[in-house]
């Protein structure tokens, strides 16, 4: 069974980017839901030893297992989502990964343009993700409510949660403010 992983900082650690309260809602009431009801559905299923990105992948695109997906999902791309956060906003990603974007977007300011571009875009909830295929290509994608790269072939590298419980509290309706802060200052490349 899964439990609601910790989050890798304090929950003040990231004002005034992002406040505690929204992580008490976000991460204590949102994330740990989401773990509740996942294990609530797996319980004595072929799923209930299997870890997250195996029941995503096998549960995903598959309407029986729509529920189980959802919840699998969001507590993956939560977990992910934290990892991608940090006090430090490391600005950019070590030089390998730097490179590999400039060739890609042409530049790293590209690279963010584009992305900010795909978070403010993704038509009510979701994600806006950094990915890599099979081949090492880098992509930039979105995806709505619980979905997310794993389910389609991809790693994931970095993203972003613009459902709005991630940021309404701090902004209001300012998705692109939401993004532009975690792109400048929150962002985690380590």
């Amino acid at each position: 069974m899964f439990t609601l992983s910790p989050l890798p900082f304090e929950k003040s650690a990231l004002e005034p980017y992002m406040s505690e309260k929204t992580l008490n809602f976000h991460h204590g009431k949102h994330h740990q839901t989401y773990v509740d009801n996942l294990n609530k559905l797996i319980s004595g299923t072929k799923f209930e030893n299997m870890s997250l990105e195996e029941i995503i992948k096998q549960s995903a695109l598959n309407p029986e297992y729509t529920a189980i997906f959802n919840n699998a999902a969001q507590v993956f791309n939560h977990n992910f989502f934290w990892s991608c956060l940090s006090k430090e906003g490391n600005k950019k990603p070590n030089s390998e990964l730097l490179k590999k974007i400039e060739s890609t977007f042409g530049s790293y300011e590209n690279f963010e343009k584009e992305f900010k571009q795909a978070a403010v875009s993704q038509f009510g909830s979701g994600w806006a993700w950094l990915a890599q295929d099979t081949d090492g290509n880098l992509k930039i994608t979105k995806t709505s409510n619980a979905d997310n790269p794993i389910a389609h072939g991809l790693k994931p590298l970095m993203t972003i949660d613009v459902w709005e419980h991630a940021y309404y509290l701090d902004y209001q309706n300012r998705r692109a403010d939401f993004v532009e802060t975690f792109l400048k200052y929150l962002i985690n490349w380590k």
